[in-house]
């Protein structure tokens, strides 16, 4: 994989040269005709000196070339500056979802994008990426030299790569001045904004915002509860005795499923294992492989195959091609006992509006949503969220005016820009109600702005919202009669000492990443399936594996990464 990318990055730069793809820097205008002719000028003087272009684009503590900051005229506050009609290009993801007569790249939201840019003398134009082949399709982009100027992804570790192979802007310039930048700044916020920065405090990336970092939680048949007269597991031991209480008095349900039930990263119920959940650095090293380092992940594992082997969970769960449809059907049914899913998956409109379906055909039926169990090491709750960044927003090399792609970026985070495309207009989409945006109809909004609007707005993840209250509180409120849901929903996934998902992603885990794979592929069900007596024996070839397979080496960098980073 590594041998590839640098193939790709070499191909990137070749690309770059030969196109005289060089930015025109700040207080130029590389859509005008004086910028033209300074860009000309410099590729000319290259050649003439013979000068290796990777080391004229070269980036150094922020900067790419000398013309990016000789004149200190940078100006990436959408108004600050009138650019001299220059054009710009935009990914966007194509889902295939644009309602008729319009398409992902032509449509009422990226019209009133493209006028709101054009009075500050900015075209923006859209380039539709396949959302299920993105990054395929930009790394083709990016080689060929026709790759979008404004680029995104959620692969932190691919993104970096680019940058450190010479393919990417740093950014530093253009956002971390006084004056640069300063909605993009107020919106992303510099915590968020520094997940984007190298060890060097180069700015490889604006990494979008998350509204919430609730990721994941458990939901319970609270009305099966309430007839067998037990109260909502609060440790694993309650949590065993209600699975067996509804075995022994549903038999036809399945006591329990999850639809991560193999990683311990994201799953609630491991986290109610794991030893080094305990403190925040032992836990970012041991997310390196969990199994591997963290014996609470091996006591987790023995669980669950306590579990199998008593027919608390699926039986034949590892047959199961696609474990979310699965998940989707028990719950709709009402024939599971307990579930653990995403953040509020019980009423969620985009996961198939699930307990409102099953109501209909059983009104008394209940899903709720709990708060994850107690450790069994120290008695506290620990909670697995996402990190506060979204997916990392780049310039690649071939971009002639990142001053511009970034006032695009400063536009987005204005309420002028991004809230409106996520919110839509006042009295057509939503009123407010205590301040916060709320839906006045779900299902023209669905149609009209919805199945754009996670798309367009590419600096925040989740919504445009400030704070993380009055996400769930907008989020409810839409919701009408399930609101309670929704608000308890939330609260119960982001109660305890939150554990955020590490985002370090290094080139020894990358190398590693297929045999460790394939380990665990082989490895995983059969730990989880074998006889209770056979569960000692089958781990220890696990781990001797992912040690074989490469699991210690990639352990040293994170934990030299995490020491280093103190």
């Amino acid at each position: 994989m590594t041998k590839r990318r640098n193939r790709l990055m070499a191909t990137i730069l070749a690309t770059t040269l030969a196109t005289g793809t060089f930015l025109s820097g700040c207080g130029q205008d590389s859509g005008s005709e004086s910028g033209r002719q300074s860009e000309m000028s410099q590729n000319e003087s290259a050649e003439n000196s013979g000068t290796d272009s990777k080391a004229e684009t070269s980036s150094e503590a922020g900067t790419d070339t000398e013309a990016n900051v000789s004149d200190g005229a940078c100006q990436t506050t959408y108004g600050d500056k009138q650019f001299d009609n220059v054009t710009i290009t935009v990914e966007i993801f194509d889902r295939s979802n644009a309602p008729e007569g319009s398409t992902i790249t032509d449509n009422k939201w990226t019209k009133y994008a493209q006028e709101e840019m054009g009075k500050v003398g900015i075209n923006v134009e859209y380039v539709a990426v396949p959302r299920n082949d993105e990054t395929t399709k930009i790394q083709t982009m990016m080689a060929t030299g026709t790759s979008p100027d404004i680029i995104f992804t959620y692969d932190s570790g691919l993104i970096k790569e680019y940058f450190d192979d010479g393919g990417l802007y740093a950014l530093n310039e253009y956002i971390d001045g006084e004056d640069q930048a300063k909605n993009l700044k107020e919106y992303v916020t510099e915590d968020v904004l520094d997940y984007g920065r190298n060890e060097n405090g180069e700015l490889y990336a604006v990494v979008a915002r998350r509204s919430t970092v609730a990721m994941r939680e458990f939901f319970i048949r609270k009305d099966w509860l309430d007839a067998l007269g037990l109260s909502v597991p609060t440790t694993v031991e309650e949590f065993y005795a209600v699975l067996q209480a509804f075995k022994e008095n549903y038999p036809d349900c399945v006591p329990f499923y999850s639809d991560q039930m193999s990683s311990v990263g994201v799953s609630v119920l491991a986290h109610s294992f794991l030893q080094s959940v305990a403190d925040e650095k032992k836990y970012n090293i041991a997310s390196s492989n969990f199994t591997h380092i963290d014996d609470g992940a091996v006591e987790y594992f023995r669980f669950i195959n306590k579990l199998y082997n008593e027919q608390l969970i699926e039986p034949e769960y590892y047959t199961i091609s696609d474990a979310s449809s699965e998940l989707d059907r028990l719950l709709v049914n009402g024939s599971v006992g307990i579930v653990e899913a995403n953040v509020n998956y019980n009423v969620d409109p985009l996961r198939g509006s699930l307990l409102q379906t099953l109501k209909e055909s059983d009104p008394d039926a209940e899903y709720v949503s709990f708060a994850p169990l107690q450790n069994v090491n120290d008695g506290k709750v620990y909670n697995p969220v996402y990190a506060p960044s979204g997916m990392y927003i780049s310039i690649p090399k071939t971009a002639k005016n990142v001053e511009a792609c970034i006032t695009y970026l400063d536009w987005l985070s204005t309420t002028e820009g991004g809230f409106t495309l996520y919110h839509g207009m006042e009295g057509e989409h939503f009123e407010y109600a205590d301040n916060v945006p709320v839906v006045i109809d779900m299902e023209y909004n669905a149609s009209d702005k919805d199945w754009i609007r996670d798309d367009i707005f590419l600096v925040g993840n989740s919504g445009y919202y400030y704070t993380e209250k009055d996400f769930t509180l907008a989020m409810a409120q839409s919701y009408g009669e399930w609101a309670d849901y929704v608000i308890d929903n939330y609260a119960n996934a982001g109660t305890g000492t939150l554990r955020y998902a590490p985002v370090y992603s290094s080139q020894v885990r990358i190398d590693h990443s297929t045999e460790l794979n394939l380990v665990s592929d082989e490895y995983v069900v059969k730990c989880i399936t074998c006889a209770e007596s056979e569960f000692d024996s089958l781990m220890e070839a696990y781990r001797n594996e992912l040690k074989e397979a490469g699991a210690e080496k990639v352990w040293e960098d994170y934990n030299n990464h995490y020491n280093a980073a103190e």
